[in-house]
């Protein structure tokens, strides 16, 4: 539904000029309109499992959640929306331990009880507690008034990435501090072999053109298309579009041509599944995207001793080496208005975001190549250094320092 029709249906003031909602708790009213749900599943061709993918929270909530029940550390949990954790497969203990913090959630708001928010910029404006701390995830370069303004009245603003940490404190915001995300403990090597003398390629993540999703494809296409040595694996689906316009899309990536070794995915319901396919690729090029909080896809896969071509900026740089990674730097940069996800008229998500050529990803395909088959241990080595255990502490520590 577009901006207009939103604010139609549910008020001039509760819906921001991106199409979200003003107050983030009103998504449940979202989820639970059978109105829009009929509009949805009908007129944009989509099916009930994708109306709610659970993904209203950052994928990281339920992983810091889980951190903080094995530290025994007590919460009140205000989720935005229903909580789902089926995709972790979490144990008996865990679902208890989040039971309790929805139900006991209300005592938790007192003046002494300090409150950690993960979410957005865009609707992080209000608070529970005295005391507040925000958790966000910034792919851009250029922050704009507005955002300055709500990360520097938290507490402390914690951002995944040392690129937006820096790009907030060049704006004045003082508060800004870096904390980097993990290794989810669902991801690990399987031992299993997958496809035998076949080189094969991943990419994952939503299809927008921040991550050059169909230049990515476009390039590969290019190299390798219909050469059985190798194999693309793509699971690109964004919910957001509808499915019409998704077919058009990956038909454009592939600019109309049949290609017997470029395999499109469905959405991955679990962890299991996403494991399954991170340790069955040899090559990642998830990490060609022009701007990122962290890229979780591109580092899992190298965690788990994959090769991924990444490009050299925002936050790969956190953990991407010459070592790990087949790196290429940025030719050029392009504005971050895509007319969907990045509006011109939308007071959040400003700058540029980088770009590659294609001669110079075809190369670094080559150079990862040559690597496929052998294991990354370099890769492997931050499975160590980046934790969720390590993410907590952080948290924990930042807040109690105060």
């Amino acid at each position: 539904m577009t901006t207009a029709q939103l604010r139609d249906y549910f008020g001039e003031d509760a819906i921001s000029d991106n199409g979200r909602f003003v107050d983030s708790a009103m998504s449940d009213k979202y989820i639970n309109d059978d109105k829009l749900k009929d509009f949805f599943t009908g007129e944009l061709g989509r099916n009930e499992g994708e109306w709610d993918d659970k993904t209203r929270d950052e994928n990281d909530i339920s992983t810091i959640v889980r951190e903080l029940h094995k530290k025994n550390v007590e919460i009140g949990f205000f989720p935005t929306g229903d909580v789902d954790l089926a995709a972790y497969n979490p144990s008996t203990e865990l679902k208890g331990y989040i039971e309790t913090a929805v139900n006991s959630k209300f005592d938790f708001l007192k003046p002494e009880i300090p409150c950690l928010k993960l979410w957005h910029i865009n609707g992080s404006d209000n608070r529970k507690n005295k005391d507040q701390y925000l958790f966000t995830f910034y792919e851009c370069n250029d922050p704009t008034p507005l955002e300055l303004t709500i990360c520097k009245a938290q507490d402390r603003t914690f951002f995944s990435s040392t690129d937006a940490r820096d790009h907030f404190i060049n704006g004045g915001c003082d508060n800004a501090e870096a904390i980097p995300l993990g290794l989810d403990e669902d991801f690990k090597p399987t031992g299993k072999t997958y496809l035998k003398d076949v080189i094969h390629f991943g990419l994952m993540g939503k299809f927008e053109n921040r991550k050059h999703t169909g230049k990515i494809i476009k390039a590969w296409a290019k190299k390798y298309g219909n050469n059985p040595k190798y194999q693309l694996s793509c699971c690109v689906t964004n919910p957001f579009f509808p499915l019409e316009q998704m077919k058009g899309l990956l038909a454009s990536a592939v600019e109309g041509k049949n290609y017997n070794n470029i395999n499109f995915l469905p959405t991955l319901a679990t962890n299991g599944e996403v494991n399954e396919l991170l340790n069955a690729i040899d090559i990642d090029l998830t990490g060609l995207s022009g701007g990122e909080g962290w890229n979780l896809p591109a580092f899992n896969a190298t965690c788990l001793g994959k090769w991924s071509v990444v490009l050299n900026v925002t936050s790969h740089k956190d953990w991407a080496t010459e070592e790990n990674s087949i790196l290429i730097k940025p030719s050029g940069e392009m504005s971050v208005e895509d007319g969907v996800f990045f509006t011109k008229e939308n007071p959040f998500n400003k700058g540029t975001f980088y770009t590659w050529t294609e001669d110079e990803a075809i190369a670094a395909m080559e150079k990862a190549e040559s690597k496929a088959g052998q294991i990354n241990t370099e890769g492997m080595k931050l499975a160590e250094k980046f934790t969720y255990s390590n993410t907590v502490d952080s948290i924990l520590a930042a807040i109690f320092k105060d």
